[in-house]
């Protein structure tokens, strides 16, 4: 048997990191057994589905990596399908017209609260002979077994067993004749082959009527596996001040896909104390039925510690598309020099996001305004002057095939010690010179990257604006 899971999100929002954790588990438990995930989207939901939804669940999965053997499939391009086995289930006996109205089923369930019943549909119309009222469009109920239990193994929960006494005949279509969840997704999955279902145990409730109507078809349900939710970090379900936002969102704020996967493996799922995860160690040890049941904590700062170590240790050939992106979203444009992944070398060990390395880049590409004022009051000052005039001198005198860090280096070291300087005294007005501010990467490869043209041009500037502070 071919292993396929799948993935049915509904476009009526964005795709969030609680979408996405699912998505990754039935993923790896598909590539983990030689098996096939698929990928649906539930859009029967007309009012709220969007086609901006639909696009940004795409693009999600495609910069995450999370690629499907097959689809995307539309519930919407489904309907004659749905259509077909819901007219079964009324030909078989198994589904019936319900006639009752708003106001007769709000009736039945504050009498069934008061007497302190669960309330639910009483089967009214299940098997009536009356005449149905006029003028009523009616919906179509599903007949639940009234009687023994449904029992399946979860995954991660165990065996779970419910009473059929204790479910109701559910609505599987709408009175304007448009399907129900409940039952497009059992015909999604039983046409679709799909043999494990991994989502949210926010579907528990609906797992035994899903079972119940699959038996009534004549298929085998698919074993299940309902994955807690994510938390934030006071314990109150994830919602955007806790970093539920689009995935796309956690994109343009500079985190790698790389990143995002590993800590999402890593909420409610262990092995050992290992902390980082290639996408092939992922697929070679995760194991759904080793998840945790209880619900997981979502923790920003351990994200972020964790792009950190992908931004370190990630080939800069790679990582350099993605801070040109970044540069680009800043509007700084980028040329051919100095490479971008020359840059990200340079940058890789001070940033924590591709947007702080990006901001942190901006001197390299694009010229500033101004010098930082607290940087300039404290570097650029009447006393430098002169030291900075000769290591300007002597920088410009280097050949440009010698425009190296080493070279630049040496140069560096040769002026501080002719002049009896501290190095430091001299390479901090050299980085605030050329780079606008008092952070950069080291000295030598700063200036390197920024090229000799924009270096001498930025220290003759710095030069200017000591002497226009100088007494005269």
């Amino acid at each position: 048997m071919t292993i396929r899971t799948r993935f049915a999100p509904s476009p009526t929002g964005y795709l969030h990191i609680g979408g996405v954790r699912t998505a990754l588990f039935s993923w790896l438990y598909a590539r983990k057994l030689g098996g096939e995930f698929v990928l649906r989207i539930e859009d029967t939901d007309r009012e709220r589905s969007t086609e901006a939804s639909v696009q940004a669940i795409l693009q999600g999965m495609e910069w995450l990596g999370l690629n499907a053997d097959e689809g995307p499939f539309y519930q919407t391009q489904r309907f004659d399908r749905y259509k077909e086995i819901i007219q079964q289930l009324l030909d078989k006996g198994l589904a019936y017209y319900c006639y009752s109205s708003k106001e007769e089923l709000e009736k039945m369930r504050e009498e069934q609260i008061s007497r302190k019943e669960k309330p639910r549909y009483n089967g009214l119309w299940r098997d009536s002979d009356q005449t149905p009222p006029e003028g009523v469009s009616p919906v179509i109920r599903f007949k639940n077994p009234m009687h023994g239990e449904v029992v399946f193994k979860d995954m991660i929960k165990g065996v779970i067993s419910v009473q059929n006494s204790e479910l109701d005949d559910l609505i599987i279509a709408r009175a304007d004749g448009t399907p129900t969840y409940n039952l497009t997704v059992v015909v999604d999955d039983m046409d679709m082959g799909i043999t494990h279902v991994i989502r949210g145990d926010d579907h528990v409730n609906n797992t035994p009527r899903q079972i119940n109507i699959l038996q009534a078809l004549g298929a085998n349900p698919p074993v299940y596996a309902h994955v807690p939710m994510i938390l934030g970090t006071d314990g109150q379900r994830l919602s955007k001040r806790h970093g539920a936002v689009s995935v796309l969102q956690y994109k343009e704020e500079g985190y790698l896909p790389e990143a995002l996967l590993n800590y999402l493996v890593r909420l409610g799922w262990s092995h050992g104390d290992q902390e980082i995860f290639s996408l092939d160690e992922m697929i070679e040890l995760f194991d759904v039925t080793d998840v945790n049941r209880a619900a997981s904590a979502f923790n920003q700062e351990k994200l972020q510690w964790l792009n950190q170590q992908y931004i370190k240790t990630l080939p800069a050939e790679q990582l350099a598309p993605v801070l040109g992106e970044q540069l680009a979203a800043l509007g700084i444009e980028v040329g051919t020099f100095p490479p971008l992944s020359e840059v990200v070398k340079a940058q890789n060990e001070r940033a924590k996001t591709m947007v702080e390395m990006a901001e942190n880049s901006r001197f390299f590409y694009a010229d500033f305004a101004a010098f930082d004022e607290k940087a300039a009051k404290k570097n650029l000052k009447a006393n430098i002057l002169e030291p900075l005039r000769t290591l300007t001198q002597r920088l410009d005198a280097l050949p440009d095939q010698e425009w190296l860090a080493e070279p630049i280096h040496n140069t560096l070291i040769a002026v501080a010690e002719e002049l009896e300087l501290k190095l430091g005294k001299l390479a901090q007005p050299l980085r605030v010179a050329v780079t606008g501010g008092a952070v950069s990467p080291p000295i030598d490869i700063t200036v390197e990257l920024i090229g000799k043209t924009r270096s001498i041009e930025r220290l003759n500037k710095a030069l200017a604006h000591i002497e226009q502070l100088s007494p005269s």
